[in-house]
């Protein structure tokens, strides 16, 4: 991939994650980053996120910390723009 394109998708991260959980450092953006990522493939090919899941028990669990710490900071941007 082209140097500029990399810029151009990781400007468009920066501002997904702004607005999904109102932070854009780049811890933040890598686990927006793996959330989109595994929401996407879970909708589009389930069984290979529950093998994926029965094959590494600990990074689903870690998945799953990722996608509440979103959820908790995206519902925390709700309220604070109300």
């Amino acid at each position: 991939m082209e140097k500029e394109f990399i810029q151009q998708l990781d400007a468009l991260l920066e501002k997904y994650s702004e607005l999904l959980v109102g932070e854009t450092d780049e811890e933040t953006k890598e686990k927006v980053k793996a959330w989109a990522m595994y929401s996407h493939i879970a909708k589009s090919m389930p069984p290979l996120i529950a093998h994926w899941s029965a094959l590494y028990p600990d990074a689903r669990a870690e998945m799953k910390q990722i996608i509440q710490e979103i959820k908790e900071l995206n519902e925390q941007l709700k309220k604070s723009k109300q």
